[in-house]
Order: structure tokens, then C-alpha cells, then sequence
């Protein structure tokens, strides 16, 4: 092919010198934007070095924390321009934009880059360009036809949005963990009682089961929220080139079917310039969103650490002691969860200031999500998460002291009056109002309240409000068993409530629940699986020839 000669420009000295001494030592021309193929490197780092030094890439190796697992890992960027590559090898061979031979013959130049990775002197960058460059002098400029109808801009838009997708299935795939553990522990204590607060205060007793399914109910929207906005992400960019597509008949179904996406956006300029803020944002506030509910129960737990005789705590094998007081037992899984956590809440944050105030094609919000590793945050939050619930430890006999030392029942006094003797609720609350101030002030407890100055504060009530008869039509017994911690729980009624039978019904409906959405990510994970062996299959009959 015929190589086009550009005159190399003059300066005048000294600051031609200069200038263009500076330019030599990146191997471009002073007068031209730098050609990050046309800068040789040795390694991967200074592959990265150099394109981070005119704003291609990000210079410094990419730490593990951005990464939601080993598989994501390994998907780099290096990985999937490469992937991209034989996609579109593959793509312009069956649509004859390229001939069969010279087809091979980049498809050799794609494996070589491929192969040489993982040679000892091998390299990996990340941009096209360099990709490029190993492999056009591996089998000769042609090759860089690979490159008709592209863009950095359609590649890069679809390498980020297959890291999001597999981020997003790595971050299911925690909360499925979570959730099984959630019910698993939930299915141990259906008839262990434990307070319940409004306020931050103890409100009604409950079962720890029901509290538990609480949070699960909550991760089961999250699954929900997860799939729907997988269907949304998991949409190619790739053959809209800058955003205006070109003039080359790419053929966008096949190659979004090669690389495991279900469907293309369609609008060019949505593809790779729109679509980025509103799926990025949308991927990251389900995240941000389960931090929120994680955060929530992670405080409940640690709120017990500041009780002198707690009912829930880690096990003392998973704390760690103080260097300078004895007694203590700190729980560093709890505050280690908690800090993920809000690392997660305010990541979201960033990426939504990122696309904010930002002109159309910016690059701000492009890489925001997997860039500063919001979902890889997201995915070690819940590990965390999973690490304090392996290791807690329940007291239900503390639990249930801790509600028989409150008055929390005291709302049955007024319901059981109004239900069986049709006295008016307001009268009721009234009379276990007076109950409670009484028994505050002076240190008595349901149990052992006296039952006779219960039926003097009765009769109190009822003159309050100029009623007749002021007898208390509880015998001491029902008095005593409506304000039972354990008896409210389970005399409640009604879909969703506490009561053992409601939430039995209720975890094995989770647990049905649990199992769909596993198949789910089965079926997903499946499904990339198979669009690689698609890739696979064809790229390999073209490498022979075929």
C-alpha cells in the first residue's frame, strides 16, 4: 500500500530545539496531536505511562479494589479491545468489506497481539491505537483496515459497558450470598423475640426471623432493580464509530450478538455519548441503594456494642482486643462493612457529580462507574456483609429479658380492652399510659407490676373520661399474658406480620424467590459464556482460512 509522506516542520531555534527535542523524546511530531501507535514502548506500564501523558489512558497500575471479581479481572481493557478485534474481524469478513485472505491475515496480526501478552517480554496496553501497533508489525499496515468504520469512541463505549454488565452480574451474584445466609438465619429464629424501635425507641416485639426477612424483602427489590437494568445496560455501542456511524456497512446485530449483547442502542449519538450517564447512573444507585439498607442493619447491630449485656453480637473469635484496655472486644467486621458501605454511597455520588454540568462527549462520566470501582466497592461491601453474618452470635434468652424489662406490650393493654370489652382505645391508651409513667418512676417491670394498682389506675381512666363502672375487666391472668412479649407476636394477625405461621410462609416464599433469581444468573452467566464460544468458533475458522 502506498504510505504518505508528512514534511517534518521547522522551528526556529532555540525553542524549535526545544519543542521539538521534548516531542522526539515521545517519539511524535511537534506539530500534531501524538499518535499514541506511533510511541514505542517496551512494557505494559510504559505503554500506560505514555498514553497517560496525553490524556489516553490513566498512568499507574490499576489497583484490585476496581475489580468485582477474578473473572472481571482478567476482562481488562487490553482483553476486550482485543475482543472487540476479533469481532470485527470476523464481522467484515462475512459482510465482504474485507477479502477472506486479508481477513486471515488480521486475524494472525490479532492473535499474535493476543499471544505475545503473556510472553515474558510481552505487553499489554490498553488503548487501540498501541493494540494497533503490535499488530500491524506483526503482519504489515493492511491490517490497520480492522479499524474501518471504528471509532475509540464505539470501542470504548462497549468495553465499558460489558465491564458494567459483568460488574453488575458479579455484584448479584454477592447478594444472592447475602440473601442465603439472610435465610438461613431467618429459618433459626422464627420464635427468637427480639425489640423492634421507632424512633430509636423500642416500639412492639417482633421475631428476629421477621427482621431479618425484612432486609431480605428489601434485597429481593435490589435483584429485581438488577435484572431490569442489565436488560437496559446490556446493549451494544459497538459500529456507531464517533457517534454518527460511517460510511462502511457494519453489520451492529452481529457484532453485538458476537460479543454477548442482547440487542443494539440503536441511536448513534445515544450509543456512546447519552446512554453512558443515565445507565451508569442507574447502575451505581442500586448499589448506592442497597449501601443505604446495609448500613441501616449494620447499625443495629453495632448499637449493641454500646450495652453493657448485649443480645447480638460477633463471636469473640472474629474481634480483635484493644493494645491498652483488656475488656474490650472490638468489632472491626462490623465497622470494616460499615466503611464500604458509605465508600459505596459516596462513589454514587461522585459519578452522578461527574455527569453533572458536562457538555455532550465529554469523557467525564464515560468511565466514571468502572474508574473509580463503585460496583467493585459494592461487591466488598457485601463479602463484609456476609463476613458479619458468618460470624454473629444471638442471645434469645437476653433478647427476650431486654423486651420483658420494657413496656413494649403495653399497646396490647388498650387493643385487648377495645376488642373484648369494647372499651374505647383512647380510654385504654390512657389507662397503659399511666401504667407505664407509674412503673418508670419507680423501677417496676411487666412482670411484677402489681395488679391491684393496675385496676386503681383503671378506675382513673375511666372517671378521666366520665365513663361508668370502673372495674378492670382483665382478670390478673389475661393482664399478665396480654402484656407477654412472646403471646403479642404471636397473636398477631394479618399478611406480613410476625407471627410464626406468617413468617414461615414468608421465608419459603423467599426461598422460592432465591432460587429464581439464581437461575437467572445462571442463565446470564450462560449466555456470555456462549456468545464467547460463538466468538470463539467463528474468529478460529477465520484464522484457518475458513
Amino acid at each position: 500500500m502506498m504510505s504518505l509522506k508528512i514534511a517534518q516542520p521547522s522551528f526556529p531555534w532555540p525553542a524549535g530545539v526545544l519543542v521539538a527535542a521534548a516531542w522526539a523524546a515521545l517519539g511524535a511530531h511537534p506539530a500534531w496531536a501524538a499518535d499514541t501507535g506511533e510511541l514505542p514502548c517496551r512494557t505494559t506500564e510504559e505503554c500506560r505511562q505514555q498514553a497517560a501523558r496525553i490524556g489516553v489512558g490513566k498512568a499507574g497500575p490499576l489497583s484490585g479494589d476496581l475489580y468485582t471479581s477474578a473473572w472481571d479481572q482478567a476482562e481488562d481493557q487490553f482483553y476486550w479491545v482485543n475482543k472487540i478485534n476479533r469481532a470485527s474481524a470476523v464481522m467484515l469478513v462475512e459482510e465482504k468489506i474485507l477479502s477472506p485472505a486479508l481477513g486471515q491475515q488480521i486475524a494472525k496480526g490479532v492473535q499474535h497481539a493476543i499471544d505475545q501478552a503473556s510472553t515474558p517480554q510481552g505487553k499489554r496496553p490498553s488503548d487501540v491505537l498501541q493494540i494497533e501497533k503490535i499488530i500491524t508489525d506483526a503482519v504489515g499496515p493492511d491490517a490497520s483496515l480492522i479499524h474501518a468504520g471504528r471509532s475509540r469512541q464505539d470501542m470504548y463505549a462497549t468495553f465499558r459497558t460489558a465491564k458494567v454488565r459483568n460488574q453488575l452480574v458479579d455484584y448479584a451474584d454477592a447478594l444472592l450470598a447475602l440473601r442465603m445466609r439472610t435465610l438461613a438465619a431467618a429459618a433459626s429464629h422464627i420464635q427468637t423475640y427480639v425489640p423492634a424501635y421507632t424512633n430509636g425507641v423500642q416500639a412492639q416485639p417482633i421475631s428476629y426471623a421477621h427482621y431479618l426477612l425484612a432486609f431480605e424483602a428489601s434485597f429481593q427489590r435490589d435483584a429485581q432493580r438488577l435484572r431490569e437494568a442489565y436488560a437496559r445496560i446490556n446493549r451494544s455501542a459497538m459500529g456507531t464509530a464517533v457517534l454518527a456511524n460511517s460510511s462502511w456497512p457494519l453489520n451492529r446485530p452481529r457484532l453485538a450478538e458476537l460479543l454477548g449483547f442482547d440487542g443494539l442502542i440503536e441511536n448513534s449519538l445515544d450509543a456512546g455519548q447519552v446512554a453512558p450517564i443515565d445507565l451508569s447512573m442507574e447502575a451505581v444507585s442500586i448499589a448506592a441503594s442497597g449501601a443505604l439498607r446495609l448500613g441501616t442493619w449494620l447499625g443495629d447491630i453495632h448499637t449493641q456494642y454500646h450495652q453493657v449485656r448485649p443480645w447480638l453480637l460477633l463471636g469473640e473469635g472474629a474481634t480483635y482486643t484493644s493494645s491498652a484496655m483488656p475488656q474490650k472486644r472490638n468489632p472491626g467486621l462490623l465497622m470494616r462493612a460499615r466503611e464500604r458501605a458509605s465508600n459505596v454511597v459516596g462513589l454514587a455520588q461522585t459519578v452522578a457529580l461527574r455527569a453533572h454540568n458536562v457538555t455532550l462527549g465529554m469523557t467525564d462520566t464515560k468511565e466514571s462507574v468502572t474508574e473509580l470501582g463503585a460496583l467493585a466497592q459494592a461487591v466488598r461491601m457485601v463479602e463484609a456483609m456476609n463476613s458479619v453474618l458468618d460470624a454473629l452470635s444471638i442471645n434469645p434468652a437476653r433478647a427476650l429479658e431486654e423486651l420483658e424489662d420494657e413496656w413494649t406490650t403495653s399497646m396490647e393493654l388498650a387493643e385487648a380492652l377495645a376488642q373484648e370489652h369494647q372499651i374505647p382505645f383512647r380510654v385504654g391508651h390512657r389507662f397503659a399510659s399511666d401504667i407505664v409513667t407509674v412503673a418508670r418512676a419507680q423501677g417496676l417491670k411487666p412482670k411484677v407490676f402489681p395488679y391491684d394498682k393496675a385496676q386503681e389506675l383503671y378506675a382513673k381512666a375511666i372517671a378521666h373520661f366520665k365513663l361508668p363502672d370502673g372495674k378492670l375487666p382483665l382478670s390478673e391472668k389475661r393482664f399478665r399474658e396480654v402484656l407477654s412479649p412472646a403471646f403479642m407476636v404471636q397473636s398477631r394477625v394479618g399478611v406480613g406480620g410476625p407471627q410464626p405461621a406468617e413468617v414461615s410462609r414468608m421465608l419459603k416464599a423467599a426461598q422460592s424467590t432465591l432460587a429464581q433469581d439464581r437461575a437467572w444468573l445462571q442463565t446470564t452467566r450462560k449466555k456470555l459464556q456462549d456468545a464467547d464460544v460463538r466468538l470463539d468458533a467463528a474468529f478460529g475458522k477465520l484464522l484457518k482460512g475458513g
